[in-house]
């Protein structure tokens, strides 16, 4: 397999690193607001859901077991915070993703030196909303199948070892297909040649992907995650997959 798996995770922190240059860091706020909000609106119904979770636990389980909820209180909170994290990204993506399009064409005019003939303006961006939810939708029905397969493995003797590793995969695997799709949809390459630009640099794509998804389940954290990775799939873009890099 081409590429480099360090390489690829270097990526996404490249991408962290531009984010408060001048003309990157004004295509960032939007999306870092909405994933605040979201975040908020999301971890209050998580907290609300956990707490009432962890008192039903306490009634039900008997006296001489009560020391099972030292161990079950805190894998909830962890649960819960995780499934925040990845929650609020995938919805600030869907409702966001034309102006993550943006942020890439400005990373690309930056990095190459070239004029991007893709969106200009923020009214554009908003006329192509529902365009950008056609393709999350696309991407969600090519995630499916791969999903419904490790699920099955999951619950297979002996296999079932082997799901954990094959979750993170799959994880990693589509989060570089999202976010290498804002740069190559700007050159309005389609979803299938995205999945073939990720296949002929394997490595690097894994590995990017895997640090989004690693950074995505960090409760916090995971709200820088997606204009980082935006600006680091796109720097993998100028380098490693586009034209202009063979």
């Amino acid at each position: 397999m081409k590429g480099n798996l360090v390489t690829g995770a270097g990526y996404f922190f490249r991408g962290l690193s531009m984010l408060p240059e001048k003309g990157i860091r004004s295509f960032v706020i939007l999306p870092l607001a909405a994933n605040i909000i979201l975040f908020g609106v999301l971890g209050s119904l998580a907290y609300d859901y956990v707490q009432s979770l962890i008192t039903s636990t306490e009634e039900a389980l008997p006296d001489w077991l009560g020391f099972l909820t030292w161990l079950l209180i805190p894998l909830l909170w962890l649960a819960g915070g995780l499934l925040t994290g990845y929650a609020s990204t995938l919805l600030v993506l869907l409702f966001t993703s034309p102006f993550h399009s943006l942020l890439a064409e400005k990373v690309e005019e930056r990095v190459t030196g070239k004029q991007v003939p893709a969106l200009e303006g923020f009214l554009p961006a908003l006329l192509e909303i529902p365009r950008g939810i056609v393709k999350e939708i696309s991407k969600f029905a090519y995630y499916i199948p791969m999903a419904l397969f490790v699920l099955v493995l999951s619950f297979i003797p002996g296999l079932n070892t082997l799901s954990p590793l094959l979750w993170f995969l799959l994880g990693a695997w589509m989060m570089s297909l999202q976010f290498l799709d804002y740069p190559m949809d700007n050159h309005r390459y389609p979803f299938k040649e995205v999945r073939n630009a990720c296949a002929a640099r394997r490595l690097s794509s894994l590995g990017f992907g895997g640090m989004v998804a690693f950074i995505s389940g960090i409760p916090f954290v995971n709200l820088i995650v997606v204009p980082a990775a935006v600006v680091g799939a796109t720097l993998l873009w100028c380098e490693e997959l586009g034209p202009d890099s063979q």
